[in-house]
């Protein structure tokens, strides 16, 4: 566990401290139902203090480690770069802002949060504001409400994010967040949505936009192609593991002290402000297949194809390298060689 994510869990627990646990779970079940269904424009999902309280303690751990995800996906196709200012689309209580100064610790960064849920951002400023004077970029950031729709304002911003926002939206909001959020962005948008097909399906139609407006995918994708991805029949995402917390175990009813997130994400760069970005050549798009003596890859490639790769014990470091290689990771070896048909 990072320093961030331990400083993250600690805030949870003192800005709910008080919130009855039986309460929150019920208000988790109701939020559950109402993310489940269609959520109109007009109507932020979270009402009040209770629903925040919930909303966080259910789900900003997952959020913040799928997040964290994808732009570890961008820093592995830019690592040379880093965000002077950060804006956060439908940030509610600020998941985003901690997984940004997780990646990129300690720096001077200007932070913006914008949301339509006034409680959302009020519990979001009370846990970064003890985020500690190692994060300055937490202390200082401005939550700003505004509706997440049409006539979204945004100024300029190194780094956009919008996570687990646009399935809230109407097909013409969706667009018009997305618009703005290519328009502003000077340098990178990183995308994250539920890993669904619904989510995916959203994810793309993010992704489409982006490209034509000029930018480069870094991640997860080893081009801006064609997703090579038959629309209906499978979908791209990946998992995050998430360790809970006792309290977290309270509000989920759950007794694993982990779970796994699903998610669907894109990050895209413009090539003039980030000149070096240089996406995976291949990606593992599912669980590598562990054999006696074998792994099997299956891959996202950069020719815009997906291909099944098998790594056989007989070639020894490349071997070792696929048997700890995991689902989302990127997979760059030069010129492996099949494995053997005797191996198969």
């Amino acid at each position: 566990m990072t320093r961030t994510e331990d400083a993250l869990r600690g805030r949870l627990g003192d800005v709910l401290d008080g919130v009855p646990a039986r309460q929150a779970a019920r208000a988790v079940e109701r939020l559950i139902e109402a993310y489940r269904g269609e959520t109109p424009t007009s109507a932020p999902v979270l009402r009040d203090r209770t629903d925040v309280a919930a909303y966080a303690a259910y789900r900003m751990p997952a959020t913040f480690q799928a997040v964290r995800a994808a732009l570890g996906g961008l820093r592995e196709a830019a690592p040379a770069w880093a965000p002077a200012s950060h804006a956060d689309i439908g940030g509610g209580t600020g998941a985003a802002v901690w997984a940004v100064e997780d990646a990129w610790p300690g720096g001077e960064r200007s932070t913006t949060v914008l949301d339509w849920a006034e409680p959302a951002l009020a519990i979001g400023k009370e846990l970064a504001n003890g985020g500690g004077a190692e994060a300055p970029a937490l202390a200082s950031a401005d939550w700003c409400q505004q509706v997440i729709g049409e006539d979204l304002q945004l100024r300029a911003a190194d780094l956009v994010t919008v996570s687990y926002v646009l399935g809230e939206l109407t097909d013409p909001a969706r667009r018009a967040v997305l618009s703005a959020a290519a328009e502003s962005a000077q340098a990178a948008v990183v995308v994250v949505e539920p890993g669904t097909p619904e989510g995916y399906l959203r994810v793309m139609e993010a992704r489409d936009l982006l490209i034509e407006a000029g930018f480069s995918v870094a991640a997860p994708c080893p081009h801006s192609g064609h997703c090579p991805i038959e629309t209906g029949a499978d979908w791209c995402h990946f998992a995050a593991r998430v360790q809970r917390s006792s309290l977290h175990r309270q509000v989920k009813g759950g007794e694993l002290g982990y779970e796994d997130e699903k998610f669907s994400y894109v990050a895209a760069v413009r090539p003039v402000a980030v000149p070096d970005s240089v996406p995976a050549a291949n990606r593992v798009v599912r669980h590598p297949l562990v054999r006696k003596g074998l792994v099997m890859l299956d891959l996202c490639t950069g020719e815009e194809t997906l291909e099944r790769r098998n790594v056989s014990k007989r070639l020894g470091p490349l071997y070792r390298q696929a048997r700890d290689a995991g689902w989302g990771a990127s997979w760059n070896p030069p010129g492996e060689p099949e494995a053997p048909e005797d191996d198969l």
